[in-house]
């Protein structure tokens, strides 16, 4: 069984940083594209960054261009998001994807997701 496992989140000030994990069972994602993904209530699952299978290419939204970095150890079938900087609307719930076709951009592109971990505003 394919698993996804987001970790990492909790509560952080505005201007801290925070570094999520999402650990992957089931099968090697070495080959994959991976993405972090957030969607707060009622809003649609926002693109937040993507790496491609070896690392050597990242892709981040606008939003979080120079305070999150994605990266990944194929090693141990990992992928990481640092955030720092935080912002008040950088906290809701965060996701990681797996195995995407098409636009990396698209949250639906991806073949597998994980449940979640949340980030909270500790204000």
């Amino acid at each position: 069984q394919v698993q996804l496992v987001e970790s990492g989140g909790g509560l952080v000030q505005a201007g801290g940083s925070l570094t999520l994990s999402c650990a992957a069972s089931g099968r090697t994602f070495s080959s994959s594209a991976m993405g972090w993904f957030r969607q707060a209530p009622g809003k649609e699952r926002e693109f937040v960054a993507a790496i491609s299978w070896n690392g050597g290419n990242t892709y981040y939204a606008d939003s979080v261009k120079g305070r999150f970095t994605i990266s990944r150890d194929n090693a141990k079938n990992m992928v990481y998001l640092q955030m720092n900087g935080l912002k008040t609307e950088d906290t809701t719930d965060y996701y990681c994807e797996g195995e995407v076709y098409g636009s990396r951009r698209i949250a639906s592109n991806y073949k597998y997701w994980g449940q979640g971990t949340q980030v909270t505003d500790s204000s």
